[in-house]
């Protein structure tokens, strides 16, 4: 494993003493690889949604009504059910 140094300010290095001392990490590098672990999460989830986006919007307008699609809906809520 690669060993990385990371300068804080006080303020921040507080909070990861913080965040040790209740228990949630045995250490500073637990608290930072949490940190990466969610981050990278957040930019996948970002980018299938984003991707979700565009082809919604190079899909082009739908047309179905409102009460068109809220028919569908509940027809297929009443399926599921």
């Amino acid at each position: 494993m690669a060993t990385m140094n990371v300068s804080l300010p006080d303020l921040m290095r507080e909070w990861v003493d913080q965040q040790i001392q209740s228990g949630h990490y045995s250490n500073a590098s637990d608290y930072v690889r949490d940190l990466i672990r969610r981050d990278q999460e957040y930019l996948d989830k970002r980018e299938i949604l984003v991707q979700a986006l565009i082809a919604g919007e190079e899909s082009g307008k739908s047309t179905q009504t409102i009460e068109d699609i809220w028919a569908s809906l509940k027809a297929r809520h009443r399926a599921d059910v």
